[in-house]
């Protein structure tokens, strides 16, 4: 039984293994070749399989597509939830400035998987029902609710006023923040898509290298605006 379970386990073993190269060349293939270079037999061929083998893995490359946008947004979202909860919670703009430079953080540490789900889509890929990866990206859709909701006591003077109503947003917004946020009204919704600007927006410009002729210190550029936002929002920056 010992020897049988052994060899069980080593099968396993070089499976997870082979599964985890796979990925990790499908994103490589991304990144030099765009979206459309994955393939499962571009695949195959770097790893010097057969294109059989692979289908052994993944059985279309539209599984393969949505492992990699599941894995990845997962990643996101662990990643700035922990950040998150790392964070003084009686402290709105530290535990703004963590989320956010902890999003910027993991886009440069996985470029491709940035551009997987916030950018290049990959052509012709169909998602399943409900989407690739409708965890992670619920819960980084509240992770972004919940920047507004933290500084809402502060920013609603400011903001207040918004003439917002429910019916200016999407209902599948809705379905995720309105239940995990029940007391906040239109307007802090309508500040948690602003705040999602500010930060998505500079993170994609770094990403895609637009910004490397115009700014020596994207990083600073960021931080600038990291601050300028949270002073907008009427609570004082961290240091």
């Amino acid at each position: 039984m010992g020897s049988v379970g052994s060899i069980k386990g080593r099968r396993e073993r070089l499976r997870a293994e082979t599964t985890a190269e796979i990925k990790k060349v499908a994103l490589e293939l991304m990144a030099s070749g765009g979206p459309d270079a994955i393939t499962l037999r571009a695949i195959a061929r770097e790893m010097g399989m057969t294109a059989n083998a692979i289908y052994g893995y993944f059985a279309t490359r539209d599984d393969l597509v949505t492992t990699l946008i599941n894995n990845v947004y997962t990643s996101l979202a662990d990643t700035v939830d922990a950040a998150w909860g790392a964070a003084p919670a009686q402290v709105p703009a530290a535990r703004i400035q963590a989320w956010a430079c902890a999003f910027r953080d993991w886009a440069l540490a996985n470029p491709e998987g940035f551009r997987l789900i916030y950018g290049d889509p990959v052509p012709g890929y169909r998602p399943p029902e409900g989407g690739a990866a409708p965890a992670a990206a619920h819960r980084v859709c509240t992770g972004i609710t919940a920047l507004a909701a933290a500084a809402w006591p502060h920013a609603e003077r400011r903001y207040g006023d918004s003439d917002f109503e429910w019916s200016d947003f999407d209902a599948g917004l809705l379905e995720k923040v309105r239940p995990a946020f029940p007391d906040l009204p239109p307007a802090a919704v309508a500040l948690a898509l602003r705040i999602w600007s500010h930060l998505h927006g500079l993170v994609s410009l770094e990403i895609y290298g637009h910004l490397q002729t115009q700014a020596l210190s994207p990083e600073k550029l960021f931080r600038e605006e990291l601050a300028q936002l949270i002073r907008s929002l009427n609570i004082a920056p961290q240091g």
